[in-house]
């Protein structure tokens, strides 16, 4: 085994959360079986939703293309099983709060048959990085760490970065959610070479896999597979279990003692971080030519019947998955799609696991924090803020709307881990403020780019109406100038054309 290195930076803030996680990773990964019937929302990724290329009625094959996307910031969707598309119309999803959005439903036909692929793949190591870039772009793979921001647009803007570090990231601090551990238990291997595909990609000498210290048996099966393979290119990093040493910007700063810049991006310090699911779906559909069409997820909480890691696809709905995991016990009171911490609260189990969902969870009913009560000015949530915001300056601006303070005091850069929510003697939801905050503030942007392109649209309506009387002015003052230099026959002449033009109009 390849033993892990600790040289780490330090992370800011943060808190030791209890995992919650030793009933659903006492079994192996379970293949869920094909549902009747697979619901896929055609925005799976953070752009502009993708379009339908089928229609109802029509026959499809595992694998086929659904939905493709014209925006830089899409994705494509692809059947997760072969049957019948018998609807497009909208239907519950988790990401918008219980609100309906656009989706292919397809009526399984149990016969799984995938669409005819070519039977050998060019070895990924002869192809020239961009054309490479080119082929994941056709996977539909998006971040699997929640993040959903399509690979292959996020690869192609880490190529025009000085880059000096791959991280894989299989730091899973949430609470509950276990799916990242079991799958690097389980496909150690996969994740290795997607990581291997990523390096080529990015003409890139350095990867860190990066696991928490609360996980030894993924930590014991990646050393296994790194010391087979003799790559001292990858290195294999543990950081300590502390909540949320998960996101992008903290994990850099643990891993390379580098900062990224407030606004900025990873690559900005020279890195590009991917989940270590997204790097084993990348070594599925580069080597095994299957796109994303299924991903795994945890079921778990008191109120399943028994806790566990699937491998579902993607559209089967929640309560298929529940089913699957002996259904809900008496308690179930709560269902939330994601983590306890930076989970989405649904109301039907109706809504589909699409390629975000990283867990399922199924609570009893959970007790009140208690009523809000005034900040008393503590500091405890400036103490755990993993981004060294002041999370009691936020919350006075937030409650005032002052845009120009929110944004001096950084509210851009809040990750709404919800480590301040835990800490607040006052039980204030800071958190949902700031959450709200942002949201006001994407408004008033998105109405100043409205009234800019407005105004830019007025100003050239003028510059062109202005332009129009000019030239009209202009020909005016020559037609006048030609008729002073012209004699009385000249002018007799152009009297008589002028008329008979107008008696013919």
């Amino acid at each position: 085994m390849t033993a892990p290195t600790f040289d780490l930076g330090k992370l800011h803030g943060g808190l030791r959360l209890t995992a919650n996680k030793s009933s659903s990773t006492a079994t192996p990964i379970l293949d869920m079986p094909i549902p009747e019937q697979l619901v896929l929302p055609i925005t799976q990724h953070v752009g502009d939703p993708a379009h339908p290329v089928v229609g109802i009625g029509e026959r499809v094959l595992k694998g086929q293309l659904l939905a493709e996307s014209d925006s830089a910031l899409g994705a494509p969707v692809h059947a997760s099983s072969s049957g019948k598309v018998i609807a497009i119309e909208p239907w519950p999803v988790s990401r918008r709060n219980g609100d309906t959005a656009p989706c292919i439903i397809i009526e399984s036909d149990g016969a799984d048959k995938p669409i005819e692929r070519a039977e050998s793949a060019p070895d990924f190591t002869t192809l020239e990085p961009d054309v490479l870039l080119t082929q994941i772009l056709h996977g539909g793979i998006v971040g699997l760490g929640g993040a959903v921001f399509p690979t292959a647009q996020k690869l192609m803007q880490a190529r025009t970065c000085e880059l000096s570090y791959l991280i894989l990231n299989g730091v899973e601090c949430e609470p509950y959610i276990s799916c990242d551990d079991m799958l690097m238990r389980e496909r150690a291997a996969e994740i290795i070479s997607g990581a291997e595909i990523l390096m080529h990609a990015l003409q890139l000498d350095v990867c860190y896999i990066v696991v928490e210290s609360d996980k030894p048996e993924a930590l014991h099966t990646l050393g296994d597979v790194l010391a087979e393979l003799h790559d001292n290119r990858i290195i294999l990093k543990q950081v300590p279990s502390i909540y949320p040493s998960g996101g992008e910007d903290q994990l850099v700063q643990l891993v390379t003692n580098r900062e990224v810049p407030s606004g900025g991006l990873p690559t900005d310090a020279g890195c590009l971080v991917q989940n270590v699911g997204t790097a084993a779906a990348i070594h599925d559909w580069v080597i095994d030519h299957e796109p994303l069409i299924s991903r795994i997820i945890t079921i778990t909480g008191d109120g399943v019947a028994s806790p566990m890691n699937v491998r579902a696809r993607i559209g089967t709905t929640v309560a298929d998955a529940i089913n699957f995991t002996g259904g809900y016990t008496e308690r179930a009171e709560q269902l939330i799609i994601g983590g306890l911490m930076t989970g989405r609260s649904v109301t039907t189990d109706r809504v589909p696991l699409v390629k975000a969902s990283n867990c399922v969870l199924v609570l009893s009913e959970t007790p009140s924090p208690g009523a809000e009560m005034p900040c008393i000015r503590c500091g405890n949530c400036a103490d755990v803020c993993p981004v060294q915001l002041l999370p009691q300056q936020l919350f006075w601006y937030a409650c005032a709307d002052d845009e120009r303070k929110l944004r001096e005091f950084g509210l851009t850069d809040c990750i709404e881990c919800g480590c301040c929510d835990l800490v607040c003697p006052s039980h204030i939801p800071l958190t949902f403020d700031f959450r709200m905050a942002k949201g006001r503030i994407r408004e008033l942007a998105d109405e100043k780019a409205r009234a800019a392109r407005a105004r830019k649209r007025f100003e050239a309506r003028n510059e062109r109406l202005d332009l129009e009387q000019s030239k009209r002015d202009s020909e005016l003052a020559l037609q006048k100038k030609s008729v002073k230099q012209a004699g009385p026959a000249a002018i007799a002449e152009i009297l008589k054309r002028k008329r008979q033009q107008d008696e013919e109009d």
